[in-house]
């Protein structure tokens, strides 16, 4: 094999930074905006978040042409359910698709760390985090890409999630308001844009409650 091709490798690291938090009657998902490889910026404008379905949005980190990819693949298959049920998926129904859609590519992955947020049917925050091979879990908030080692000690710190060992089992929703959840979302990102250089730019925020979606977004750091 020649030297040059001795390295190569199918996949990219683009960075960022997603984080999810699940109330009682709402849920806020998050990730920056700005796009690496490298020591190099892409753009810093570019969006992490995607709508799955009017209560569910995924937020994905990772390489984000596999990112592409597994979005094509999600939003056709919703498609095609939407056909044969004349209804959208709940929360927790997108979220086993998600799973089984990332466990069929288990021997060449996506290279996509993805946060699912939204609404279930009982109207209640859900998130579900996972890895890239389709193992997941429903918990009340989480955090995926490469500031997620910053904000996850500091999400455990603020929000004291009951441990799951404890019986008898507790909610996986936060105990905040949601104007409070979206402070400390936008507190996340400006700590961890001090200290991860493939987190910055900008932050977009998403919030879901009975009232439908609202978008906020606040300025981070450039360099």
């Amino acid at each position: 094999m020649p030297k040059e091709h001795a390295n190569w490798s199918p996949y990219d690291n683009n960075g960022g930074t997603c984080v999810a938090i699940a109330g009682a009657d709402y849920c806020v998902i998050a990730a920056d905006t700005r796009m690496s490889t490298g020591y190099s910026i892409l753009t810093r404008e570019y969006s992490k978040i995607c709508k799955l379905a009017d209560k569910s949005f995924m937020a994905s980190s990772g390489f984000q042409a596999d990112v592409k990819a597994l979005q094509k693949v999600l939003s056709s298959r919703h498609l095609i359910y939407q056909h044969q049920h004349n209804k959208q998926m709940s929360c927790p129904a997108m979220a086993q698709l998600l799973s089984n859609t990332l466990y069929y590519k288990r021997f060449f992955p996506y290279y996509a760390f993805n946060v699912l947020g939204g609404l279930d049917s009982e109207g209640k925050g859900c998130v579900f985090t996972y890895d890239a091979v389709g193992s997941y879990e429903r918990v009340g908030y989480s955090a995926q890409g490469s500031g997620a080692t910053l904000i996850t000690p500091f999400l455990d710190n603020q929000l004291k999630s009951p441990s799951p060992l404890l019986l008898p089992a507790k909610d996986a929703v936060t105990p905040l308001s949601e104007a409070e959840a979206v402070d400390l979302v936008k507190t996340c990102f400006s700590s961890a844009t001090e200290r991860d250089i493939y987190t910055g730019d900008s932050v977009e925020i998403i919030i879901l409650n009975a009232n439908g979606v609202r978008h906020e977004s606040e300025q981070l750091r450039k360099d």
